[in-house]
């Protein structure tokens, strides 16, 4: 767990802290969009001194898993009213219906995040269990279920409750009738960033269920993208996205001796899924270092 998150968050006023040089963060992204011949979407938040930077922040981009994010907190919302209890065990089918006619479509196993899972057909799960998956391990057999339990419309309320007024979760994964038609779940920067910084200074549901998620996501199995640019010893909450030509991260930092801050990084057109995580992981070490005080830079 994290004990010190919303401590961390809401604490007195320190000395004063670094800014981002947002001049020069602006040129250095523009020339990574330019030489990787890619779209690259910013949008970053300090708690610790109010500050925002977007670049491109308002582009839509197919969201991939960052998506899963929204229905984990639809799902921990239900929990605080009631609704649900983590312990509730689902039952683990492969089979689910396309928005598009209700036909039945099933997950292919060499194409998920969560793999272990499978094992579990036919069994029952308990809800906790299936959230770590579908975030840990980006499970979209858990994501599927999870959404058939609380509906995608649903999802989408939620977080334009929270502000994030343009993201739409529409499907589960791997609805292919659904994505010929280009009915897909899509957000921008500026959406994920809103709702990332809702968990931080839980806004998203109770202060409970929101520590509970930031611990969740401290756990990710995914940490090539923006945790790769910062240092291993500061705590990272993060949920990745990838599909083709797509590579997306979104995270809250919590750096020693200061508040959180929330940054996300969506990124469209790089091929090579690697070139991408080292671009994300770029734009993330570029931040960290200007929020460090000048006589820790460069250590």
């Amino acid at each position: 767990m994290l004990p010190i998150v919303f401590i961390a968050i809401c604490g007195c006023e320190g000395p004063e802290m670094p800014m981002l040089n947002t001049e020069k963060l602006t040129v250095q992204i523009s020339k990574l969009a330019d030489s990787l011949k890619a779209e690259i979407a910013v949008s970053f938040f300090d708690l610790e001194t109010q500050q925002e930077f977007d670049f491109n922040a308002k582009t839509m981009m197919h969201a991939a898993s960052t998506m899963k994010v929204p229905v984990m907190i639809e799902l921990f919302r239900r929990v605080d009213a009631g609704a649900l209890i983590l312990s509730d065990k689902i039952p683990v089918k492969n089979e689910f219906y396309s928005i598009v006619d209700s036909s039945r479509f099933s997950l292919d196993l060499r194409r998920d995040g969560g793999e272990s899972l499978y094992d579990s057909l036919g069994q029952n799960v308990r809800l906790l269990t299936l959230i770590e998956e579908m975030i840990i391990h980006s499970s979209n057999l858990a994501t599927n279920l999870l959404i058939e339990l609380v509906d995608a419309k649903n999802v989408t309320a939620a977080m334009r409750a929270l502000g994030a007024d343009t993201i739409q979760v529409l499907r589960g994964v791997e609805d292919i009738k659904a994505f010929r038609k280009g009915w897909s779940n899509y957000t921008n920067a500026r959406d994920m960033r809103l709702i990332m910084t809702a968990i931080a200074t839980a806004a998203a549901a109770s202060e409970k269920s929101c520590a509970q998620m930031l611990e969740i996501m401290s756990r990710q199995a995914y940490r090539k993208k923006i945790p790769a640019g910062i240092p291993d010893s500061v705590t990272v909450a993060n949920k990745t996205g990838s599909i083709t030509a797509i590579s997306h991260d979104c995270a809250i930092i919590f750096p020693p001796a200061r508040r959180a801050c929330v940054l996300v990084v969506l990124t469209k057109g790089i091929a090579d899924p690697e070139k991408a995580e080292h671009a994300i992981a770029a734009i993330s070490r570029w931040i960290y270092d200007d929020l460090q005080p000048q006589q820790t830079r460069g250590k």
